[in-house]
């Protein structure tokens, strides 16, 4: 089984300003162009977010997760909406279950679970999209506590808009 990540940042490596917002990708947005999204999530069977993420995706003016079983990581569990599960535990408890239920690909989102994810060296590839802007303070992709990680690079794709993303997987060495 693989785990994914797919994000954007700031160019200073945030991921939400302080509050939450992402308003601030809406900059690169440009009508039918979705950087590639699209193509990598039809390869995926499971999406394994954060509360905050959840919640932020459940403000959306639809769910945008319909059709994909999603897992919730959490201490505090709640009513399901689009028939989300919620989970508690370790990140790899959560992947040896998924594996052993078939899962093939799990994109793994949102700041804390996805930090958590590389702590216990569970991130198979990260693609990393870097929107131009400097937001000066939010909160960061990573952090403190993950550990050193080598990745190598496999992909850089750069738009007019200024995004340029970066596609990397686990190194090997």
């Amino acid at each position: 089984m693989q785990c994914s990540v797919f994000i954007a940042t700031s160019l200073d490596g945030y991921i939400a300003r302080r509050d939450g917002s992402i308003d601030w990708l809406e900059i690169v947005a440009t009508p039918g162009e979705d950087y590639g999204f699209a193509a990598f999530y039809a390869t995926v069977d499971v999406l394994v977010m954060g509360r905050t993420t959840y919640e932020t995706a459940l403000g959306f003016s639809e769910w945008p997760y319909a059709g994909k079983r999603v897992v919730v990581m959490t201490h505090r569990p709640g009513e399901s909406r689009h028939g989300e599960e919620y989970v508690s535990g370790t990140p790899g408890e959560l992947v040896r279950r998924l594996a052993a239920e078939g899962a093939k690909r799990v994109y793994v989102d949102g700041g804390t679970v996805i930090r958590q994810f590389l702590a216990e060296d569970l991130l198979d590839d990260l693609t990393i999209s870097m929107i131009p802007i400097v937001l000066g303070d939010g909160l960061p992709l990573f952090g403190r506590g993950t550990g050193e990680h080598r990745l190598a690079l496999a992909g850089v794709q750069h738009w007019p808009t200024g995004l340029v993303q970066l596609r990397y997987e686990k190194s090997r060495r």
